[in-house]
């Protein structure tokens, strides 16, 4: 197996006061089945106690009254441990007010600020579609970011970007089918992409942890890794014999009340520590799938 990753140690969370399902922009939200707002909070108060007992740091922002959606903070924007910032162009118009929040949260604590597009100029990038893995930034498009926006990230910040076309409705986030757990290990789930991308991915992750449908949709793929610790919202025991096996300790959070709104652990949590040197080539590289 690979190195532990260098990034993930410290995170950007948002407390769900305003959690709600006001809209339908993915297939596991609807206006019938309201999140439980005093269980939500109890969940939200364990996977952020998880991550400090980890050995994680936790930041935390105030949602706005008029962004139910905001607690899936990965999407706020794509932050790196040498203070730079790509603040996220949601495609959803319901959702581009937490934009505006986290811009000032970025500047406020010191990062520079940078945008692939706002309100309706600029092609669109959502963060929950980005991760440092490897020697290159790899970025989903297709359902949120679009592949305009990945040009932009690799010339804007002189790095290598590897994309990935994202072709299933359930899994709208690179987050959701795709989870780094070491410097040459992540889980992923192969029907999320293309052909194209299904090949490009084999090439991307050396050691491949190929997740069942039961697993995916389970959200087992929108987990994180603190040190040691993999931080899971659910795990079936042939993962957790792998997980194990890799020297990791396996920590189960229920979080069922944000599936209602489709995200699990990973969508909660914004890592504030990618590190850009590793991915760095000078006037940017982009990989798109042929």
């Amino acid at each position: 197996m690979g190195q532990p990753l260098e990034w993930g140690r410290r995170y950007l969370m948002v407390r769900p006061d305003h959690f709600r399902i006001d809209y339908v922009i993915n297939p596991y939200m609807s206006t019938q089945d309201q999140p439980d707002p005093e269980l939500a909070l109890k969940q939200w108060d364990a996977l952020q106690q998880a991550i400090v007992d980890a050995g994680g740091e936790v930041e935390v922002l105030a949602q706005r009254p008029d962004s139910p959606d905001m607690v899936y903070a990965m999407n706020l924007g794509l932050a790196t441990a040498e203070g730079r910032a790509m603040l996220s162009h949601m495609r959803f118009e319901p959702r581009r007010k937490e934009s505006l929040t986290a811009a000032d949260w970025f500047v406020g604590h010191g990062f520079d600020l940078d945008r692939t597009g706002s309100d309706d100029v600029g092609p669109h990038f959502e963060s929950g579609d980005a991760f440092v893995f490897g020697d290159s930034l790899v970025v989903g498009y297709g359902p949120r970011s679009e592949a305009e926006a990945l040009k932009h990230l690799a010339t804007q910040w002189d790095i290598r970007v590897r994309g990935l076309r994202i072709a299933h409705e359930g899994m709208y986030h690179l987050d959701l089918p795709f989870c780094p757990v070491d410097s040459t290990t992540a889980m992923i789930y192969p029907p999320a992409f293309d052909a194209a991308s299904q090949t490009e991915l084999a090439g991307i992750v050396p050691n491949p942890i190929v997740l069942t449908d039961e697993e995916a949709f389970a959200f087992s793929g929108n987990s994180l890794v603190v040190n040691e610790t993999i931080i899971m919202p659910a795990c079936s025991p042939r993962l957790h014999d792998i997980f194990t096996g890799m020297g990791l300790r396996v920590v189960l959070v229920d979080l069922s009340e944000f599936h209602k709104g489709g995200g699990s652990a990973r969508c909660m949590t914004n890592p504030l520590d990618f590190p850009l040197t590793a991915i760095t080539a000078a006037g940017g590289e982009l990989h798109l799938p042929v």
